[in-house]
């Protein structure tokens, strides 16, 4: 028997299918083991020696492996073809060797698509374990252990409210409080446009004033409404005829297929998907064979893949939109894995894939990997120039016309900002030297420079990826790390730098300035890069890591919590203290100069919960006010907008912010009623207001008791509450929104969950799919006691987080019943035997026993 080790069941299942009765295929699910979480794990005295655990729910799974291994002649680590896939296949052997059930022949295939051309060819050309990937796995790992594990300990000690900092996550979460500085300091200029309205043989057009009085303008050289108006009444008062007519021709060539990076982004910009959800899909299609693997830096294609596209396009489109010679692209990105090829699909004959969100993505993949292999686009771009007599006023038009669409006709590629460029797409009429267009209307709008935009995922991860900073493979789970911590906050699909993250960065900055600097982190991505490719050794790079980062955390460790306060006071006051329009000190204290105190001046304190800003006079004055709020004059009327009036009570409804952050507020005084404005709301109104107000919700009365269910907002989030029982919800909308099928739903699943679940009366099936192709019986997504479950009557499967119960289709269940049924069943305990009869006292140590127990 030939035993091959995979990272996933479907995966296992698939390849099973494509080998002979020969080869058993395991599932090893991903890594099964890691160090442990705890000093010690990686010790640099001891030569980076580093301790191993096997995860606590693999430990069955490695046994199987180890059982069936002993069995077996030959074993084949069949993992995924990068780093990571190549770090599981290791850890295999060696837990393998340990438990003296390695077979005598061990060799490592890969293949980067799960076809069966590709796993037939593979396993063909069998190798060793690529030692230099393991050392770059190792080197990463301990890196961002020491890392992690020596930072976080000085940032609990003295940065209240910290929870922990890593290599990559840190540099992100600069990039985005960077970006929030940028936009705080950004002072808007005004200036102004002239556009006048022309009209020629019955096609209306714009052309904009580009010279005034003999000046070429520049985009603020019309500063202020004066010499705006100067402006449109020069344009009104001018016959403009065409001076000049200019015809370019352009030419626009496709993007090359997917990398890991530019299909986060594209999926970002054009399907709202996050990196992570992007990265769950990829996965899934990639192990049902659709498309290639996902995990790559490469933009390169298989020669006989490049062939299948232009056959595919030749029977799609005509002769044209087929260049003659196929397109070749390289990777441009200096630390790039090429020896993988771009995301596409595994057969250009199939242009739909999966279903839901996964048909989308594929679709995505398809097109972007098509058009990549078709003919150019051919644009025309004219420009017509237009002056009066004088020649000293000067209007401009701009039009784009696509000629030929080329691989337009396929695909186009997305962009986080449309440019200047793009209002000039539009179809010109055919005009010629001396034509006077009519002139139908001149205006003058004003405009104000706008800040960097805030980063979206998909910019987000373009500028990482531009930086050097870390690897594409890992952004979507330091995205996710940033959000889990709270750091950040994302509102309408753009990144906010929250109060702990902006505290975390400036403390990282001014003690460890070294290890949160771009070209820093971007050169030992290099070096790492150059241990996989076997040009550095592993354990020299961390020794020089080390060398340094230990010496400079030691000596911040040193320093008193209120040193490090009184550094960041200082790091931090353009930040926290900002000029003030009323001419006073910045720290001047509001309070202490309202009741007559001297010398009140304002500073960085730390508390249990967090940094904020407070007098010197405390505790006579007890002025505060949030971190996160420069400038501001405390908790007392800080921010305190009037959002409108409620129509039932006709009272004020105020947005206020207060020291744990912002809440609304209906009318005045101290019995007002409040409520706190939830982070997961991105248009919040005043319509959203009354409805928080009025919470809690009452969704309707419950069909089997006749008690009203509600819905509200506590202390741990968004929930239903019924007699006494309770469900969560996961968002705030849902408390709005949910009705009372879901809400019985919930309610149901949250009782089976709980302690008192057991017995009782049979669940009903919370939907009821087909029936299962393989077992015949019906498909029903149940509620469980540890979680919604589908089942055909034979096979159970959890339903994953990431999936809603109610929204699962049969194919996925299907998935999920399968997958569970390739594991095998689940073991259960051994009964413990019964407790023998311990021997019947004698009546007289009985009545000893009973006298010692009424002395006591």
């Amino acid at each position: 028997m030939q035993l091959v080790i995979v990272e996933s069941p479907a995966k296992a299942k698939t390849i099973e299918k494509y080998l002979g009765k020969d080869f058993k295929v395991l599932a090893s699910y991903g890594h099964v083991r890691d160090l442990p979480p705890k000093d010690g794990s990686v010790r640099p005295d001891e030569d980076f020696a580093m301790d191993w655990e096997t995860y606590r729910d693999k430990q069955g799974r490695v046994k199987d492996i180890a059982d069936l291994a002993k069995k077996a002649d030959r074993l084949i680590l069949a993992t995924d073809p990068d780093r990571e896939g190549e770090a599981i296949s290791w850890h295999v052997k060696e837990l393998l060797a340990k438990k003296k059930a390695l077979p005598k022949e061990v060799e490592r295939v890969t293949f980067n698509a799960i076809t069966k051309q590709a796993v037939t060819d593979a396993m063909k050309a069998p190798r060793d374990l690529d030692t230099d990937l393991i050392d770059a796995y190792l080197a990463r790992r301990a890196l961002d252990y020491l890392f992690g594990f020596t930072l976080s300990p000085v940032l609990w000690r003295k940065l209240p409210g910290a929870k922990s900092a890593g290599r990559v996550q840190s540099v992100a979460l600069r990039l985005i409080c960077d970006r929030e500085h940028e936009i705080e300091i950004f002072r808007p200029q005004e200036y102004w446009q002239v556009l006048a309205r022309l009209e020629h043989d019955g096609t209306e057009f714009d052309a904009r004033l580009v010279r005034f009085d003999g000046e070429k303008l520049e985009r603020l050289s019309l500063g202020e409404q004066g010499i705006a108006m100067r402006a449109k009444a020069a344009v009104e008062a001018g016959r403009f005829a065409v001076e000049e007519v200019e015809t370019r021709p352009l030419k626009r060539n496709p993007a090359p297929p997917f990398t890991t990076s530019t299909l986060q982004q594209e999926a970002a910009r054009k399907l709202g998907y996050s990196a992570s959800h992007t990265m769950r899909l990829a996965q899934t299609l990639y192990e049902a064979g659709a498309i290639t693997y996902m995990r790559t830096d490469g933009v390169q294609m298989d020669g006989s893949a490049i062939s299948a596209a232009r056959k595919a396009i030749a029977d799609r489109y005509d002769g044209h939109y087929l260049p003659e010679k196929p397109r070749i692209y390289q990777t441009k990105a200096k630390n790039a894995q090429e020896a993988h090829e771009a995301i596409r699909p595994t057969d250009f004959g199939v242009d739909h894939a999966g279903s839901g969100d996964e048909a989308k993505l594929y679709s995505l993949i398809f097109k972007r990997a098509m058009a990549s292999q078709m003919a150019a686009a051919s644009l025309e771009r004219t420009t017509i120039t237009l002056r009066e007599p004088t020649g000293r006023h000067e209007l401009r038009a701009t039009g784009t016309v696509v000629k030929f669409p080329g691989f337009l006709a396929m695909y186009e590629e997305g962009r986080d900002q449309k440019g200047e460029e793009d209002e000039d797409e539009g179809l010109l009429p055919v005009m010629h030297k001396g034509d006077a267009p009519a002139k139908k209307g001149v205006e003058a709008t004003q405009h104000f420079t706008q800040p960097p935009p805030r980063y979206s995922e998909a910019s987000l991860v373009k500028k990482l990826e531009e930086l050097g900073i870390g690897r594409p493979s890992t952004y979507a789970s330091t995205i996710q790390v940033l959000r889990d911590r709270a750091y950040v906050r994302m509102e309408k699909n753009r990144f906010f730098a929250e109060e702990s993250g902006r505290l975390l960065t400036a403390f990282l900055e001014r003690f460890f300035p070294r290890y949160v600097a771009y070209d820093f982190t971007a050169g030992m991505e290099e070096e790492l890069d150059d241990v996989s490719g076997g040009r550095a050794e592993w354990k020299k790079v961390l020794e020089a890591f080390w060398r340094d980062f230990k010496p400079k955390s030691d000596e911040v460790m040193e320093r008193k919590p209120s040193e490090v306060t009184e550094e960041l006071d200082t790091f931090l006051s353009d930040y926290l203290f900002p000029e003030r329009a009323d001419g006073h000190d910045p720290r001047w204290c509001p309070r202490c100069a309202e009741e007559g105190r001297a010398n009140g001046r304002l500073s960085l304190r730390g508390g249990k919960y967090g940094a904020f800003v407070a007098c010197a006079n405390y505790p006579e004055c007890k002025f505060t006010r949030r971190f996160a709020q420069p400038g501001g004059n405390g908790d007392e009327g800080t921010d305190d907008v009037s959002m409108g009036k409620d129509p039932e009570t006709g009272l004020e409804v105020f947005r206020k912010t207060g020291r744990f952050g912002p809440y609304i507020q209906l009318g005045e005084g101290k019995e007002a009623k409040r409520a706190s404005i939830p982070k997961d709301l991105d248009d919040f109104d005043l319509e959203w207001a009354l409805k928080l107000l009025a919470l809690p919700r009452t969704v309707g009365d419950h069909p089997d008791s006749g008690k009203p269910i509600t819905a509200s907002i506590g202390r741990y989030g968004p929930y239903l509450a019924h007699d006494g029982k309770y469900a969560k919800l996961s968002s705030t909308r849902d408390v709005i929104e949910v009705g009372m099928n879901a809400a019985v739903t919930l309610l149901a699943e949250a009782a089976n969950r709980g302690p008192g679940a057991r017995g009782g009366t049979k669940a009903e099936p919370m939907k009821t799919l087909g029936a299962h192709p393989t077992s015949g019986g019906e498909i029903k997504v149940m509620p469980g006691r540890y979680g919604p479950y589908v089942t055909d009557g034979t096979t159970n499967a959890t339903i994953p987080k990431a999936i809603k119960p109610e929204e699962i289709t049969e194919e996925q269940a299907i998935r999920l019943i399968d997958e569970r049924a390739a594991k095998g069943p689940a073991k259960k305990k051994g009964r413990k035997a019964p407790a023998k009869k311990t021997p019947a006292k004698k009546t007289g140590a009985k009545k000893a026993s009973a006298k010692k127990k009424a002395e006591a």
